[in-house]
């Protein structure tokens, strides 16, 4: 088609075989779209093309991707509002003329499995290495590795008895996402079972709540918002996608310390703050003596 189709805060640029979606970093523009910067979508990545009427006189052109297509679209699993939808162009209600000609346009273009789930991901998401504060910690993708880092004024007991936490992709099995504009929301990484005793593969079973999970990070008021964490699951998410083949093997892959090489050095004020926090559940009677003593000493060690 070659031709661009500008709207609200975004602009289409229509090729041959894709779509280059292009968003404003203006001040109105929403977060997660200036993070986004811009994607290339190609048309066999897509199920359908819609065009609606929405408020204030404008018209809505809305690309649908096929499930599995799309890392971000998969973690955001339909939990995000209508304003954020990277898929949906948002026009005067007077160019619906010019909209339907291109929704028809990329219609013809559509690919022949684009009623079914896509076998691969044909959308990229935001490259790694990427970072965001939870509530209860920090995380840390490097693209091998997601770490957590807990924060002792938010991290529940069960979380500092654990222990910080580095999980290789090969461990993981996928990346569940729970909005922080919604009650409970979490980022936790679904790790990968060993197989059972007919060599079959097992899932890890469903943990309690997110903020007794060592494999999860829980959102709070500035804390996980989504144009920081819905990019960092999709970047966990299509590095989980990539490294099935080696999971299938049911091997994890070893914790080495190249897997953290851009992890920083810890602060030592900050490893004194966690060793008093430490204490203090001890105090509680939370902490045992022996894991008192444990966790002080893996402390130490990193300083």
């Amino acid at each position: 088609m070659g031709d661009v189709l500008a709207g609200f805060h975004t602009v289409w640029e229509f090729d041959t075989d894709s779509v280059l979606i292009r968003f404003e970093r203006g001040i109105r523009t929403p977060k997660l779209f200036q993070v986004l910067g811009e994607r290339r979508i190609p048309y066999e990545a897509l199920a359908s093309v819609e065009l609606t009427h929405g408020r204030r006189g404008t018209v809505a052109l809305r690309a649908v991707p096929r499930p599995g297509a799309d890392p971000l679209m998969d973690v955001a699993d339909g939990q995000l509002k209508p304003g954020c939808d990277p898929y949906r162009l948002v026009l005067p209600a007077e160019r619906e003329t010019l909209a339907e000609y291109y929704a028809d346009a990329m219609r013809s273009a559509l690919g022949e499995h684009a009623a079914e789930p896509a076998e691969r991901y044909l959308v990229t998401a935001p490259p790694p290495p990427m970072s965001f504060k939870a509530y209860d910690g920090k995380a840390h993708f490097n693209g091998s590795a997601v770490s957590f880092r807990w924060f002792w004024t938010g991290a529940s007991s069960a979380k500092w008895k654990a222990g910080d936490q580095s999980f290789t992709v090969q461990e993981l099995q996928s990346v569940d996402w729970r909005s922080p504009e919604v009650l409970h929301g979490h980022l936790r990484l679904v790790r990968r079972a060993a197989p059972d005793a007919a060599g079959c593969a097992a899932h890890d079973p469903r943990p309690g709540a997110a903020d007794q999970d060592p494999a999860a990070v829980v959102f709070g008021l500035g804390y996980g918002l989504v144009h920081e964490s819905l990019p960092f699951a999709a970047s966990v998410l299509e590095a989980v996608r990539a490294a099935e083949p080696e999971q299938g093997r049911l091997v994890p892959a070893p914790r080495t310390p190249s897997a953290l090489a851009d992890k920083a050095r810890p602060d030592p004020a900050d490893i004194a703050d966690r060793i008093r926090h430490l204490g203090a559940l001890h105090e509680a009677g939370l902490l045992t003596d022996d894991e008192f003593s444990s966790k002080k000493a893996e402390l130490l060690a990193e300083l």
